[in-house]
């Protein structure tokens, strides 16, 4: 205790000795790992806080227990140091922070490009042209949006590729149903898509009423010039918006269009709760859960929801927070906004009326969200408790790694590497290894391979890999334990090994160390948790063994034709999406592909299309 109270002093020196101007400070715990990254605008009197005798939340005493040092970075402004801090929270991941998930697994909707663009679903932001609406709470949400505009507003969906495909066939069931404007039968110019088009991007952007308004003037005016069979699909579309409107659960006037957003904390968890209204109905809502360690202060919350603006590619006219923050936040907040949208962004804290309601509503939602955790939770947290007594750990394991071996015959030899934190699959942690060194099919050294090539990166300064796991799970028997026990033993690393050991129908029946069997049936939900394992690293595997296969498949059928080896197959697999696009290409688009020559266009051609030539190259491909 004596030591604590004198490095608690050292720091607290340290810390007064910083100026009082904006910056980015981050602590770090004996080993040198960032525990938590903040922000201030006068960083003396913020980080000396830390180390005063004053009264802190407990998630914060918690961290500050930890640190050893901090190191602080100084910045021109607020703006500067708010970038800064987000940047050096994705970089290091820190425990403490509360931060969004990847960004790639966020569902979008996607506007693509050309004179006929298309509504897709996507996780996957790209450069380029093309627009992107969203991130949504869940995919489901993103295809009922896409399937739902597509039918009011006769949108293709279809797999045909316009201008290209228009005239090379009959139209689909879906136009002789009135579901689609039948782009196919050439009847369509570029000007009158992009006329839909454009309406769908302003109902992917909550101007629906607005929408409403144009149609209900275009059909007046259709009406008036007497072209009746175009009124009606004008009124049509406004019955389909009306119809999706009278399901969706209408919590303003028409014209409300704002972000609603609750907050709520406690010892064990914290929950942020967003809802989007757009043309006074309830359009969305995503909640952000964090755990017991999250520092969650008011702050904190405005930092993370910059972040999470970041990547919204609509912001509404207005924001509305049910918490109070300091005014300095709230015009940091606010600023970052207009900054990202390039217009007057009003945050504003509700007091009384509507909007006020509107606030208790989410704020209702995200207690009642965090209540849900915290039975999950519990319920997790028993589970892994009854999983360490049964097989003699000393605590519960925070974090399992399992792994699991697939083949096809001697080739595509792969080792996946599926995580489970808390007893949630993470999935942005799963890793997949191509054995290299083993000949024919020997589990056991392809076990060993895997195991090593994971555990060099223990050294790692930052990511997954550098974390050790709690308990090591292989699919497989008391050969596999012994293997992987013995590989942990020369590298004097100290993790529990066990074997999900399978019954002769293929499925699990008990752990095995190298010498026993462990019966877990009894157990309910501990065999539910290892079965969910052993399924889910089975699943992982295979699908990586299969996909290095349709890969190698794909690459060696090109190989056969004269004058494309394997470089030049990857190319041209990768400029078309794959075989059915390098079969359906022009001489002239294979030709275009960087490194394929007019020869080799040429002979690719004649190789799909059966010639002589292409028959003595190898034949067709069927």
């Amino acid at each position: 205790m004596a030591g604590d109270a004198l490095i608690r002093e050292s720091l607290l020196q340290k810390a007064n000795t910083l100026p009082l101007c904006p910056g980015v400070y981050v602590m770090r715990d004996r080993q040198g790992k960032v525990l938590y990254v903040g922000k201030s605008r006068k960083l003396k009197n913020r980080v000396s806080q830390y180390f005063q005798n004053s009264e802190k939340n407990i998630k914060t005493a918690r961290m500050v227990a930890q640190v050893r040092d901090f190191d602080y970075y100084v910045c021109d402004n607020e703006m500067e140091a708010l970038s800064l801090e987000n940047a050096l929270i994705k970089q290091h991941t820190p425990k403490y922070n509360i931060r969004l998930k990847d960004a790639k697994s966020y569902p979008y909707i996607k506007l693509t490009e050309g004179d006929y663009p298309r509504l897709v679903f996507t996780r996957q932001r790209e450069q380029g042209k093309a627009k992107y609406f969203g991130p949504y709470s869940g995919s489901s949400t993103a295809y009922a949006l896409i399937e739902w505009i597509s039918r009011s507003l006769r949108l293709p969906t279809c797999s045909r590729v316009f201008p290209r495909d228009i005239g090379k066939g009959r139209p689909c069931i879906y136009y002789q149903m009135g579901r689609c404007m039948g782009v196919c039968n050439g009847g369509v110019s570029p000007e009158e898509y992009a006329v839909s088009i454009r309406h769908a991007t302003d109902i992917l952007s909550g101007r629906s009423a607005q929408v409403r308004h144009i149609l209900e003037e275009e059909m007046q005016s259709l009406a008036m010039e007497e072209r009746y069979e175009a009124a009606a699909r004008c009124r049509d579309t406004i019955r389909a918006l009306d119809a999706v409107r009278e399901k969706q659960k209408v919590v303003a006037d028409a014209s409300a269009e704002h972000d609603v957003i609750g907050f709520y904390t406690d010892e064990l968890c914290s929950c942020i709760s967003v809802f989007y209204v757009r043309s006074g109905i309830l359009q969305d809502k995503t909640d952000f859960l964090f755990g017991a360690d999250g520092i969650s202060e008011i702050e904190d919350v405005i930092s993370f929801l910059c972040e999470h603006y970041r990547m919204r590619e609509y912001i509404p006219p207005r924001i509305l927070l049910s918490f109070s923050a300091q005014q300095e936040d709230l015009a940091l907040f606010s600023a970052y906004l207009e900054a990202r949208a390039g217009r007057k962004i009003a945050v504003r804290v509700p007091e009384r009326g509507t909007l006020h309601t509107l606030c208790e509503m989410v704020d209702k939602n995200a207690a009642e969200q965090a209540k849900l955790y915290k039975i999950n939770t519990e319920r997790t947290e028993g589970t892994l408790a009854r999983l360490a007594e049964r097989i003699g750990l000393e605590s519960y394991p925070q974090r399992i790694e399992a792994y699991d071996i697939s083949n096809l015959g001697k080739e595509h030899l792969t080792a996946g590497m599926i995580v489970c934190i808390d007893g949630k699959f993470c999935k942005a942690d799963y890793r997949s290894f191509s054995i290299r060194t083993v000949e024919g099919t020997d589990d056991y050294a392809s076990m060993k391979e895997a195991l090593s090539r994971r555990l060099a990166h223990l050294s790692d300064a930052e990511g997954s890999f550098s974390e050790l796991p709690d308990l090591i799970l292989l699919d497989g028997g008391r050969g596999h334990v012994a293997t992987v026990k013995e590989l942990l033993e020369e590298k004097g690393i100290t993790i529990p090994v066990f074997g999900m050991v399978k019954d002769e129908y293929h499925k699990t029946r008990a752990l095995c160390t190298e010498s026993e069997e462990i019966s877990i049936a009894r157990e309910h939900e501990v065999y539910s948790l290892i079965y969910r394992i052993q399924e889910e690293v089975h699943r992982f595997t295979v699908g990586r063994m299969e996909n290095a296969k349709r890969k190698t498949v794909k690459t060696s059928s090109l190989t056969k034709i004269r004058g494309i080896g394997d470089a030049k197959a990857k190319k041209l697999l990768h400029a078309f999406g794959g075989m059915r696009g390098v079969k359906n290409a022009s001489e002239e688009a294979l030709a275009a592909v960087s490194g394929i020559t007019a020869s080799d266009a040429r002979a690719i051609r004649q190789y799909f299309d059966g010639s002589a030539d292409g028959q003595a190259m190898g034949g067709s491909e069927k």
